[in-house]
């Protein structure tokens, strides 16, 4: 999904002709022949490097940290504690994972991803915990869901860093992260939510932006276009089915295509030309930095993003469920078919217990089963029903 802007840009450097003179000495001559020419444009074009590149650090920096905070929440977790009967991969102990009913990912509880800052609406509206809207992007559901976003984000990431540096690359992926997390929490009401999908997906939007507003220092522009429409239309494919976060996918789309108008903005390469001209040599005339089209494009952008933001807060920490105000937007999210369904089934089960004898019956399903309790606590009783309603 990167592209490399060393096969994709035309450079074109120009060795401006010497002033006309009376006279030509010999050397001038001598200087002016065709060889010597040839070598004075091939060491101005080995010379001629408009954009810096930038040596990546940040980006594998996120990798380590989303893994690492990975590892954290499988610590915490502690399976063979708390699920003790049903753990994945026991030999890992403490490390082991939950049921492969409850989390098909290979991961930890729900409970534990949402001591650890979860997007969990309810507590951001009501306990106002906004800070859950950027940390549920470094945390994840399992080992597969950790190691498709982290490869996702070393290919995209990577090269971006390359071409635009750590700061604007950075900022880009929170911002973005956090315009996926606040369009998922207007429409996702139930459940939890992690990954850093809505930043990755910043990403791809950025590289789309950026595309265009500096479009014309790109050859095969059409090509590159429609590549990247169609790696981005089917990432978003993928979000209409079920359990898939497709709010989170537009949100950080939508945010990182505004962003990377103004954040990846690039001078054009007539005012580098000019730059780089002798002294003494008039251009014909003098190239702006950027083009018209490009400031428009950066402040229609950057107030877009102002107004979304402030807007979708205001109504986010009102408690404004926008599905009421919407009645088509769910299937944005998912998309129901003959293969599965698309409503959340709530776990609720009924129990009764006789001494350390407790009978728990999932209410969604019907099935019923007997456990032992030791030392169990209610978090711990909720995944049992979780792995009954599974």
């Amino acid at each position: 999904m990167s592209r490399d802007r060393r096969e994709g840009i035309e450079i074109k450097v120009v060795d401006p002709p010497p002033p006309p003179t009376s006279n030509l000495s010999s050397s001038a001559a001598a200087q002016s022949s065709p060889a010597n020419r040839g070598q004075r444009q091939r060491a101005s074009f080995a010379e001629f490097r408009p954009f810096k590149l930038w040596f990546p650090w940040l980006v594998p920096a996120i990798v380590v940290a989303n893994i690492a905070l990975f590892g954290v929440s499988m610590f915490i977790n502690n399976c063979p504690k708390n699920s003790p009967r049903h753990c994945s991969a026991r030999f890992l102990g403490r490390f082991a994972f939950q049921p492969m009913k409850e989390n098909p990912l290979l991961g930890p509880s729900s409970t534990t991803l949402e001591k650890m800052g979860a997007l969990d609406v309810p507590m951001v509206v009501d306990k106002h915990q906004v800070w859950r809207l950027f940390t549920c992007i470094w945390l994840h559901a399992g080992v597969f869901h950790v190691l498709a976003n982290m490869l996702s984000l070393i290919f995209i990431g990577i090269r971006l860093e390359q071409e635009f540096g750590f700061v604007r690359i950075g900022l880009l992926y929170m911002i973005s992260g956090f315009g996926g997390s606040l369009l998922s929490s207007l429409f996702n009401r139930e459940g939890i939510s992690v990954g850093a999908s809505g930043a990755l997906f910043g990403l791809l939007g950025a590289m789309l932006s950026e595309l265009l507003t500096n479009w014309t220092i790109y050859a095969n522009k059409f090509a590159a276009l429609l590549t990247l429409i169609f790696i981005i239309a089917i990432n978003l494919a993928v979000g209409i089915l079920p359990h898939v976060d497709n709010f989170a996918h537009l949100g950080g789309f939508t945010s990182g295509f505004l962003l990377g108008f103004v954040f990846l903005i690039r001078p054009q390469y007539g005012y580098f030309n000019q730059r780089n001209n002798p002294r003494g040599y008039a251009a014909p005339s003098a190239k702006s930095k950027h083009k018209p089209y490009q400031y428009v494009l950066w402040i229609t952008s950057l107030l877009l993003l102002i107004a979304g933001y402030t807007v979708g807060l205001i109504v986010l920490l009102r408690g404004t469920d926008l599905n009421k105000h919407c009645t088509w937007c769910h299937y944005l999210s998912c998309m129901p078919t003959s293969l599965w369904n698309c409503k959340s089934q709530n776990m609720y089960c009924q129990s009764s217990q006789i001494g350390k004898q407790m009978n728990l019956t999932c209410i969604a399903n019907g099935r019923t089963e007997m456990y032992t309790l030791g030392n169990e606590n209610q978090s711990q009783i909720q995944q049992m029903c979780s792995q009954l309603c599974s």
